[in-house]
């Protein structure tokens, strides 16, 4: 605070407020070089759907299902533990994009779909989308 003398020799207080511009100017340079270092949001892949209705090795989409019985499908192609690493690696062989989907039903254990992703990476898929029901069925 300063004092300032009166008109009839009485002294006046006033605030100084320099000090508290000053750190006004500080915090706006603050916020002005941290926010366009804020996150934005989080990339998603979203399955597209097929052109053709052969989904085979042509398809732009893959999608690995696990079921509850232990059984798996690779766009609707039956295929088991063992032949899922192998079939995988022939149909990103040749793709410049490698990017798959896992679904699975509600009852399926988590450790199943955990072993088909890693079998998944082991086949050089180097994105893996999940699939929920309501994206599956087209909601």
């Amino acid at each position: 605070m300063g004092i300032d003398v009166g008109a009839k020799g009485s002294s006046m207080a006033t605030m100084n407020v320099v000090p508290l511009i000053d750190i006004l100017l500080v915090l706006i340079i603050i916020f002005m070089v941290i926010t366009p270092l804020t996150p934005k949001g989080l990339n998603a892949l979203i399955p597209q759907p097929a052109k053709t209705p052969n989904l085979g090795p042509i398809a732009k989409t893959i999608v690995v299902q696990v079921f509850d019985t232990g059984k798996l499908k690779i766009n609707e192609e039956d295929a088991t533990w063992d032949s899922l690493g192998v079939r995988l690696s022939d149909v990103f062989k040749e793709r410049a994009e490698k990017v798959a989907f896992v679904q699975s039903e509600d009852a399926v254990r988590f450790s199943d779909v955990a072993r088909a992703i890693d079998i998944m990476r082991g086949s050089g898929i180097e994105k893996i989308g999940l699939m929920t029901a309501k994206l599956g069925a087209g909601q």
